[in-house]
């Protein structure tokens, strides 16, 4: 690799490990596993090492991912929080004993093995046997204060079981939440169609930052400890201290084995690779630490990590099942999905049986027959995923799976989207589970808000004839209520109840509670802050939906043709008639500010006192334009922390400034661009 290859790689490393620390640490929203993660990393560590030339002190390897927020008083740690060196394999796992007993020149030692619970780093301080403070890992160096909430865990103790516990000490561990906590909560969100957690270890992180600690405690939040630090500790070594930490009431893992020997250590590992998925919390791995203090402080540290411990990371769990049939599901939209019906099998925590097959395409390429025995894959991972087929377990006279070709509800012939790989059913007004989703979608809480009409209620009032089209719920009766199967007095009333206050949700929820295809809650928020009212949405052309910040002509059609649908067309007036928000209120109607005008503006990077979507919102008040890309018609880009190397090259190479944050505010503040 020539110097210029090596540079031009180790700036796309740095760019993409930047982003994905962001997804990680701050947004909570990964785009690749751990180990892809980690993979990165030591590509990019040992390129900066061959080619010194290029030392940056910004690199990714030169700090460690923060969950720092700006909702939460920042706490120095006493003593960094710092990262394990990770490891994937046996071999590499018997490589660091080998090096340790090597530096421990024969000196007899033991090794604590540990589970590696995934959760969010924690470090509790105790004074007197009692709960004084709980910071989060943060950046390795400083945290955020969240005691508040960490106090509604019922499985950490807030005063301490008699013992012989020092006056002040610390303790490290993982806050979780339980696989079957993490399931509820996500058919929850799903119900009320929210984002969904992608895994135990982000609905935890979420969690805990959490403003209200009332809400905090109805997520049932659990903990496991691992690591005791002060200065007067009753042993000199990591297991006593944890079994002494253990009598006073803290939830040490019964995991935690005391192994003498490499041969015990590889046991270890095997054992837990095998028997993890009967755990009823997240695990991703082991840890190793050399058990005596002293040893400990002989084999010190490098610049990331202890020499004295390391992580064995497991690979995502996976089982061998045979499908029983595949479902055929048709969604709000129309669109009809493939779904793998299973014989029950156990995975990272929970009974799977189903699982998404996506689309036709996905069932070509993994070619499944009726009866074959799939692979499925969690992970960590929302939804079940098949990876692949066992075909030596295949019966040799099984069928191929078809797509349908008539929608599975209504007997509707399906149609091919352009360019896409879903079948929809085209008869939106007249197929029963479009008809019934929407009602549900409209009344949920990011919605319009409509408390005790889900999914259930929404089909019962379908099928009695209440309730066809949205517009309906505006004319319900509590009587009309009462008089049905499972709903009694106080639900009818709750029910009528709500849908008087949704009279007061602001438009742009309502567009999004309308169920206009391809617009989803950003997009409506943006629509509706730019059309302003619903009567001036109606009278645009697709040319003129185009030309909306964000709106491409694809969504630009799928709002023209919703609008001019009669069926539509009825149901807002008559959504508009029953007092229904149809524009934005008078503050957001009141005339934008002008600081930015005619100024287009590039946001890249993380932000300390307001979101990305919060500064785009900024910028377009104050008369300016948001884009995404850099260009010679750029006037400045608001330049975050881990902007990256790629944008800030073109800032240099076209002339465009870049102001801080700071800056930017200030620059508001004063109104002189």
């Amino acid at each position: 690799m020539t110097s210029q290859e090596a540079k031009q790689k180790i700036e796309q490393l740095r760019s993409d490990l930047h982003r994905h620390n962001n997804n990680y640490y701050v947004l909570n929203s990964p785009e690749i596993s751990d180990k892809e993660f980690d993979f990165l990393m030591k590509e990019l560590e040992q390129l900066e090492e061959q080619f010194p030339e290029y030392f940056d002190p910004l690199s990714p390897t030169q700090r460690v991912g923060s969950d720092l927020s700006k909702d939460f008083e920042h706490i120095v740690h006493e003593r960094p929080m710092m990262s394990l060196s990770n490891s994937y394999s046996i071999q590499e796992v018997d490589e660091w004993f080998n090096r340790d007993k090597k530096a421990l020149e024969g000196e007899d030692f033991s090794v604590v093995g540990e589970m590696k619970f995934d959760g969010v780093s924690i470090s509790l301080t105790y004074r007197n046997g009692r709960l004084e403070k709980a910071v989060t890992r943060g950046d390795g160096t400083q945290g955020d204060d969240v005691t508040a909430n960490v106090k509604t865990i019922r499985s950490i103790p807030l005063e301490l079981q008699p013992g012989d516990w020092p006056e002040y000490f610390e303790i490290r561990g993982e806050i979780l939440m339980p696989w079957k906590v993490f399931e509820t909560l996500n058919a929850e969100r799903a119900y009320n169609e929210e984002p969904l957690f992608a895994n135990p270890r982000n609905a935890a992180s979420g969690t805990l930052k959490m403003r209200k600690s009332s809400e905090v405690a109805k997520r049932h939040l659990d903990a496991r400890f691992y690591y005791l630090l002060g200065d007067n500790l009753p042993f000199d070594n990591h297991y006593d201290n944890m079994l002494a930490a253990r009598s006073w009431g803290f939830k040490v893992s019964t995991a935690m084995k005391l192994l003498n020997t490499l041969e015990e250590v590889d046991e270890y590992i095997n054992y837990w690779d095998e028997h993890r998925k009967e755990l009823p919390v997240a695990t991703d791995g082991l840890v190793f630490k050399i058990n005596s203090f002293r040893q400990q402080l002989n084999l010190g540290y490098t610049a990331k990590s202890p020499r004295w411990a390391i992580a064995y990371k497991f690979n995502p769990e996976n089982a061998c099942t045979q499908l029983r049939f595949v479902s055929f599901e048709t969604g709000r939209m129309g669109i009809v999905t493939p779904v793998a019906n299973l014989e029950p099998v156990l995975l990272s925590g929970t009974i799977v049986k189903r699982a998404s097959l996506h689309n036709d395409d996905i069932i070509q390429e993994l070619d499944i027959h009726q009866g074959d025995w799939l692979y499925v894959e969690k992970g960590g991972e929302i939804i079940p995923k098949i990876t692949g087929v066992d075909e030596s377990q295949r019966n040799p006279e099984a069928e191929k799976i078809h797509f349908v070709t008539e929608c599975p509800v209504c007997g509707t012939k399906l149609v091919r989207i352009f360019g896409e790989a879903a079948w929809w059913c085209p008869n939106r007004y007249g197929c029963r589970p479009q008809i019934t989703g929407k009602i549900e979608h409209f009344c949920a809480r990011r919605m319009m808000n409509i408390d005790g009409i889900g999914e259930e209620t929404a089909e019962l009032l379908f099928d009695c004839g209440l309730v066809e089209r949205i517009a309906d719920l505006y004319e319900l009766k509590q009587e009309q209520l009462e008089a049905l199967e499972r709903i009694g007095k106080k639900t009818a009333a709750k029910i009528i109840e709500g849908i008087e206050e949704s009279k007061k949700v602001p438009f742009e929820r309502v567009v999004y509670a309308l169920s206009i295809p391809n617009v989803g809650e950003t997009t409506a928020k943006r629509l509706a802050l730019q059309v302003k009212t619903m009567e001036n949405m109606q009278k645009m052309s697709v040319e003129e939906l185009t030309a909306l910040q964000d709106i491409g002509p694809v969504v630009a059609k799928c709002i023209y043709d919703f609008l001019r649908d009669p069926v539509n067309e009825n149901n807002i007036s008559r959504l508009k008639a029953a007092g229904v928000q149809m524009q934005l209120s008078e503050d957001k109607l009141a005339p934008a500010g002008d600081k930015l005008l005619g100024k287009t503006i590039v946001i890249s990077g993380t932000f300390t006192h307001h979101s990305r979507d919060e500064y785009k919102e900024i910028i377009e008040k104050e008369g300016g334009k948001n884009t995404g890309s850099i260009s010679k018609s750029t006037s400045f880009v608001l330049a975050g922390e881990n902007m990256g190397p790629a944008k800030k090259e073109k800032c240099e190479k076209l002339g465009i400034p870049m102001i801080t944050e700071s800056q930017f505010l200030l620059l508001l503040e004063a109104g002189d661009s």
